[in-house]
């Protein structure tokens, strides 16, 4: 009996230490980590296991069992390309490891559920194996919906930021001056992608490179389109005729999305409604069918 408490609290301290470990205020981060975002050509995002043994050797091993473990269950984007395109502060190593530290967590809680209440063999297996496959699945259900309402952001923001950018250039602005103008006139999704690439730009990539770098990172078709447009800044003479004609594709596509969710709900509404029609007019078919069977059996 004491054998699976004492395995129950190894685990809890294991996850305890990887969850607490995530946290500023209980870990200082080291220096280079500190340095990193001023340094020229490298990542903002932070190592977390550079200074710990413990997550130099769970790191990798967790990176790799996560990215198997969320392909069996369908996920077939790459987690780093997730987390670059909502901003985070965690790089794919450092996500692994904060969802095996909620896996061992919830592994801990129900062992120790289990050791309390001695369920059957069958049931405490399917506590075991649920609750950390839950947990796990929790914090990628989370990164997924975050990813997909930062890529409908960005639809709903580009037709107004690509009309921008078109009276910008068509003013007289040239494309740097444009993107940078438009980047800190706003706080939203689109802002934030384009001071990332005016960071990258700063940095010495081209100005085309850098915006498709975006295009793969946001992964909206309507962004790329912008950015094919934009890549003409050169050669084009009217490109911000062309880039109000794009804001117009995005708007009508916006739109069409718009009329479709409408539809579908409005369709939504009518079940209840039918279920509230069908089921009086069912007790009330039922009671003269059942009077007629009881005349013709008591006859």
């Amino acid at each position: 009996m004491k054998q699976p408490i004492a395995l129950a609290l190894l685990f809890a301290w294991l996850g305890l230490t990887l969850l607490l470990g995530q946290l500023r205020w209980f870990r200082r981060r080291p220096l280079i980590e500190r340095v990193r975002p001023y340094l020229f050509g490298l990542s903002r995002r932070t190592e977390p296991d550079e200074g710990n043994a413990i997550l130099r050797i769970l790191g990798p091993l967790a990176r790799d069992a996560g990215a198997a473990v969320a392909k069996i269950f369908g996920v077939n984007e790459e987690l780093g390309a997730r987390l670059e395109r909502i901003h985070s502060s965690f790089d794919s190593t450092a996500f692994r490891l904060r969802q095996l530290g909620w896996a061992t967590a919830a592994l801990c809680t129900a062992v120790l559920v289990a050791v309390a209440t001695t369920p059957p063999t069958a049931f405490f297996l399917l506590l075991v194996v649920g609750a950390p496959t839950l947990a796990f699945l929790i914090v990628e259900s989370q990164l997924s919906r975050r990813s997909n309402d930062w890529k409908r952001s960005l639809v709903l923001e580009l037709p107004i930021v690509s009309e921008q950018l078109g009276m910008m250039l068509s003013a007289g602005y040239s494309l740097g001056a444009a993107l940078q103008r438009v980047s800190r006139r706003s706080t939203g999704t689109v802002a934030q992608d384009l001071q990332r690439v005016l960071t990258r730009i700063q940095h010495g990539i081209d100005d085309n490179t850098a915006l498709r770098e975006w295009a793969a990172t946001a992964d909206v078709p309507a962004v790329g389109r912008l950015v094919g447009v934009l890549a003409l800044n050169r050669d084009a003479g009217d490109l911000g005729h062309l880039i109000t004609q794009e804001a117009r594709a995005v708007r009508s596509e916006v739109h069409r999305d718009l009329v479709e969710i409408i539809e579908k709900r409005s369709q939504q509404v009518w079940i209840p409604v039918t279920v509230a029609t069908l089921v009086p007019g069912l007790l009330f078919l039922a009671v003269p069918f059942t009077e007629a069977l009881r005349l013709f059996t008591t006859t």
